[in-house]
């Protein structure tokens, strides 16, 4: 039987591992404030760094990646979505029209899927033959291995979400104005098709999680800790210090001189709020 004591440390312990709205806000802020100390490294130091996310539709990539650049420079961060391949870039070779966004000094590259989509969604809709899927999966890690030889910091996430979160997810998007336009018929001929997909995500990993390039798994039916977790860990793959900078003072204003508020007729917007 439990003693009063020994309830107590396990609601305390309980409490502590509730992940709340605040401390998730909380948390978030001092991860937002290192990566921009990160960003600020990146700039000095002309580093390239190229992060790459996958995982099913609804396993919370969007939402991870809007966690990372929230409070950081679009300049610095890119956010890279491609859409379908047009008729020409069909006729390209396939990393072709990926190799444009790929990062310059002091760039921060940020892959809302990439070129894996060729082992993921192309392979399980048959956009690509299963010869083309075998060729990409033997080619892949060289090409990998030449960038991270180039100097890009590479690190590659897969969210894995669980079939009954990914329902969830999915079926909450139906009725739900802001979460509509996510949702396209190539998504539910996707969800229709999990094993399918665990097949492609296996083959996947065999091929292509390597040395240089490893692969790393994020458990994401929890959002807030996911987007927590993944924040931390590549701040943890990426050496940084903090740039020294002069202590900022705000400069006066200058006087006026004469000037008065205009009286020209400004067409401000009714204040509904």
């Amino acid at each position: 039987m439990m003693t009063d004591t020994s309830k107590k440390a396990k609601d305390r312990a309980n409490d502590e591992d509730k992940l709340t709205t605040k401390r998730y806000n909380k948390e978030l802020a001092k991860l937002h404030v290192e990566l921009v100390k990160l960003q600020e490294w990146v700039k000095a130091k002309g580093l390239k760094v190229c992060l790459i996310f996958e995982g099913r539709d609804g396993a919370g990539k969007g939402g991870t990646i809007k966690a990372i650049t929230e409070r950081v420079s679009p300049r610095v961060f890119r956010v890279i979505a491609l859409p379908a391949p047009t008729e020409r870039e069909k006729t390209q070779m396939y990393v072709q029209r990926y190799l444009p966004h790929l990062p310059a000094a002091g760039e921060v590259v940020i892959w809302d899927r990439s070129w894996y989509n060729r082992a993921g969604v192309e392979r399980v809709m048959g956009f690509c033959t299963p010869e083309q899927v075998q060729r990409f999966l033997q080619l892949v890690p060289n090409f990998e291995k030449l960038m991270v030889e180039s100097g890009i910091i590479l690190l590659k996430y897969w969210l894995e979400v669980s079939p009954e979160e990914q329902t969830r997810r999915i079926t909450a998007r139906i009725d739900d104005g802001r979460k509509i336009w996510k949702l396209s018929p190539m998504d539910l001929a996707s969800y229709s098709r999990w094993y399918d997909y665990s097949r492609a995500r296996d083959d996947m990993f065999k091929a292509t999680d390597t040395a240089w390039a490893p692969w790393y798994v994020v458990k994401s039916d929890d959002k807030p800790r996911t987007r927590l977790n993944i924040i931390s860990h590549l701040l943890s793959k990426i050496p940084y210090k903090t740039v020294h900078r002069e202590k900022i003072v705000l400069p006066k204003r200058q006087k006026a001189h004469g000037y008065r508020e205009s009286d020209y007729p400004f067409k401000f917007i009714p204040e509904k709020f």
